[in-house]
């Protein structure tokens, strides 16, 4: 792979992953609801998650699509359901009790899954795979995870440390609620790109 081509992908990886997304805004408002430390296996998640999701995409989830053009339309309709779950669990959480927040933050396997029914995701990985390792060999699809893992955890950690600043804001029931509303209908805009007409 050139310098210029690595540049390129470089840029790609943290334009897409500073971002607003589902990823972020689940970030952002799990930092608000639970503090940065209990958020670290929600972004190690969705780091290392989306790491090795590149790596299968790239290994033959491309070839799969191709050849099976339905598959990809079922698995956006399932992600589409999904979030707008994800949504209704954020704007519906429970508010902090004596110091504590409500509720549990997403763990490690659960962020890391979640990748998987991410639309953005999956616009990434396609897109990472497709245009800079075009030739789809081992060693470049594995050089594009690493750039990604590199750039795209410290990317999504900002939210998390956004959501957490924000703490010293939603100091009542009131605020955090329309706080959890707001997250919960910009993750359901987040989908726009996936339901516009081409």
């Amino acid at each position: 792979m050139s310098n210029e081509i690595l540049t390129a992908l470089a840029i790609f990886a943290f334009v897409s992953s500073i971002t607003p997304g589902p990823n972020n805004l689940m970030l952002m408002a799990s930092g608000a609801n639970f503090g940065f430390r209990r958020t670290i296996p929600h972004m190690l998640g969705v780091g290392l998650g989306f790491v090795v999701m590149v790596v299968l995409v790239g290994i033959g989830l491309v070839g799969v699509f191709d050849a099976y053009p339905l598959s990809y339309s079922v698995l956006k309709a399932f992600s589409i359901i999904y979030l707008l779950y994800l949504a209704f669990k954020i704007a519906t959480a429970a508010p902090p009790k004596d110091g504590q927040s409500g509720g549990k933050p997403m763990t490690f396997l659960q962020a890391a899954a979640f990748q998987w029914v991410n639309p953005k995701a999956w616009a990434m990985a396609l897109t990472a795979v497709t245009v800079y390792a075009p030739e789809q060999t081992i060693l470049t699809i594995l050089l594009v995870a690493t750039v990604f893992g590199a750039i795209n955890l410290p990317s999504v950690s900002s939210w998390t440390l956004l959501g957490q600043q924000m703490r010293r804001v939603l100091t009542n029931h009131r605020r955090l609620t329309a706080f959890n509303w707001i997250m919960a209908v910009l993750l359901i805009a987040s989908l726009w790109p996936v339901l516009a007409p081409v």
